[in-house]
């Protein structure tokens, strides 16, 4: 184990994110809010803190292996947790405890969307800018965005990629050096940002919840400036717009890449993943909306309209609302939070186990069946019409069970703290998955939890953003072993 290259580069890693409490400070000057002083403090103290850990082992340079990326990964985002929630804890508004503050900061790291923060419509503006800017920063990954702008973390840069891009199929590099693969990512990234902001202010969102909103979209976030989230704005345009970009940022970046560098939409058809991706989606929405109109729910096009917004938002586990789904009938509410399951695809902002994964599982499945009427016959498991390896199935499988007992073992655990059954389900299946609302006592925020129950889903969240085993593989003895 490179400890002096890890301490290194954690080192880098803080000192890199100290900036980002810079815009909320200069947020806080325009605005006039009085909480600029709160983010100039956690700036000083971060940077200082990061200073310590680099300094000494500044001139410290070694091959830096795959399992010291996954250590440097984990370890980054549970220091990241705490020091995002440095701003949360000192500021007079809104005024949380320590639990309340690193869930909050977790929450918006790891792209979650649930918050404990009641009132969000009389926050200072600087408070929900940083909120909305730790998702943005967290959908892509903070990790890809330090290989991209910092050269000098030298050799290891891909390792550090490995740990940190989520999906099955990530050894494949777009570019030939990995600096510019994680530049030609941020790129599309924040192309997609400016993007979606211009739209949602044209659509007629004042520019400071264009941008912010323009971030949790495309991060796949789903906080939002306002308690009601889109449903505060009463636009379909807007909610619109949000579906197109919740939509794209849900795809695979690097099919987004290729279809840019090709100037080609088959790119995107010829995708089997982005093929069932999109599929579920519609039929979901499909389902949504017919069973909102049947059972009088809703009337004529609004049915329509929040049926759609809902499956898109949930199904890609953004977590934008524009009504209270966690009342609606019991089969819509069971349906949207169980497509959360297969979330976005693989390498893209999304939660949830991924398309990819779930198309290879319902692959396989097919296989075993049609190998019960044929048991003598080879019969491949093929993806877009590529056979995958032995390899890649039996990690898909691995994963697979571990995203089960890890599940089962936090839904046990919160219902030991003395929540109810639906609460419990749904608050790890909102965490893990990366979504945001849940149902029952969590439909409208987490603030009620107990500081127990929040750390359990604090856990929840980085486990579900790392996606399983590059946290699992830390409690294995063999990872230690030299």
């Amino acid at each position: 184990m490179q400890l002096q290259v890890i301490q290194r580069i954690l080192g880098l890693l803080l000192i890199v994110f100290s900036t980002t409490l810079l815009p909320p400070a200069l947020i806080s000057l325009l605005y006039n809010d009085g909480a600029w002083h709160t983010f100039i403090a956690a700036f000083l103290l971060l940077l200082t803190v990061g200073v310590v850990f680099w300094f000494p082992v500044k001139d410290y340079r070694k091959e830096l292996r795959l399992r010291d990326g996954f250590l440097v990964v984990a370890m980054f985002w549970t220091v990241l947790g705490l020091a995002g929630a440095l701003p949360l804890a000192l500021a007079s508004d809104p005024h949380l405890s320590l639990t309340d503050a690193v869930f909050e900061s977790m929450s918006g790291l790891t792209t979650t969307g649930a918050t404990v923060i009641v009132g969000l419509d009389t926050l200072p503006k600087s408070i929900l800018f940083y909120r909305q800017e730790l998702q943005w920063l967290g959908g892509m990954g903070i990790i890809v965005l330090a290989v991209a702008v910092l050269p000098m973390l030298g050799v290891g840069g891909m390792q550090l990629y490995r740990a940190e891009t989520p999906g099955p199929m990530k050894d494949s590099k777009l570019t030939p050096r990995i600096t510019e693969t994680a530049k030609a990512l941020w790129y599309i990234y924040l192309s997609l940002t400016i993007a979606c902001a211009v739209a949602y202010f044209l659509a007629g969102m004042t520019a400071f919840d264009a941008i912010c909103h323009s971030f949790s979209t495309v991060a796949i976030g789903g906080f939002s400036t306002h308690d009601a989230s889109m449903g505060y704005f009463d636009s379909t345009a807007i909610e619109m717009i949000a579906v197109v970009f919740m939509l794209i940022s849900g795809v695979n970046f690097a099919l987004h890449y290729v279809a840019w560098r090709r100037r080609s939409l088959q790119t995107y058809r010829l995708d089997a993943e982005f093929r069932f991706y999109f599929g579920l989606l519609a039929t979901v929405a499909i389902i949504t909306s017919t069973a909102l109109y049947y059972t009088d729910t809703y009337i004529d096009d609004e049915a329509f309209y929040k049926g759609l917004f809902q499956a898109v938002s949930i199904g890609t586990t953004t977590g934008f609302t524009t009504a209270e789904y966690y009342y609606w009938p019991p089969f819509i509410e069971i349906l949207l939070l169980m497509s959360s399951f297969v979330g976005g695809c693989a390498g893209s902002t999304g939660g949830g186990m991924k398309a990819i994964r779930v198309l290879m599982l319902v692959k396989q499945g097919m296989r075993e069946i049609t190998r019960l009427i044929h048991p003598s016959a080879h019969i491949p498991v093929r993806v877009g019409g590529k056979t995958l390896s032995p390899r890649v199935v039996d990690a898909v499988w691995g994963f697979f069970a571990l995203y089960v007992a890890s599940f089962t073992f936090m839904y046990l655990a919160l219902a030991a703290t003395g929540l109810d059954l639906i609460t419990s389900f749904s608050a790890v299946a909102a965490c893990m998955n990366n979504l945001g609302p849940g149902l029952g006592g969590v439909g409208a925020s987490f603030a009620e939890l107990g500081d127990l129950a929040k750390w359990i889903l604090c856990f929840a969240m980085v486990l579900g953003r790392l996606e399983i085993f590059t946290l699992l593989v830390l409690i294995t003895p063999g990872f230690w072993r030299s």
